[in-house]
């Protein structure tokens, strides 16, 4: 069973801004970071309910990269995976939650 992902454009130019720092700070470094992103949203797409609630009172979820300090933060609508922001771990929590409006 494949469920649909869905990536907001502010995600993805999230995606795309990362990759070139990294890239920028040391060459090929950038494709390895959108590689992790690419394994983790296959295994989104495989299986959304498998990573955590972010919150227990509100509807999104996380799935944490391993190698970098990024987090995918995504809801579950029916059959489709939102990914709304790829974001730092550690900076401005929660900025990207006014995207869902």
């Amino acid at each position: 069973m494949s469920w649909t992902t869905r990536v907001h454009p502010e995600a993805g130019a999230e995606v795309e801004a990362t990759a070139a720092w990294y890239e920028a700070h040391r060459p090929g470094l950038g494709l390895e970071f959108v590689a992790a992103i690419d394994h983790a949203l296959s295994l989104l797409a495989d299986n959304p309910t498998q990573f955590a609630l972010w919150k227990r009172n509100l509807p999104w979820r996380r799935c944490v990269l391993t190698r970098f300090p990024y987090i995918a933060f995504y809801r579950v609508e029916g059959r489709v995976v939102r990914i709304m922001a790829v974001a730092h771990a550690r900076r401005r929590p929660g900025y990207w939650i006014s995207r869902a409006r």
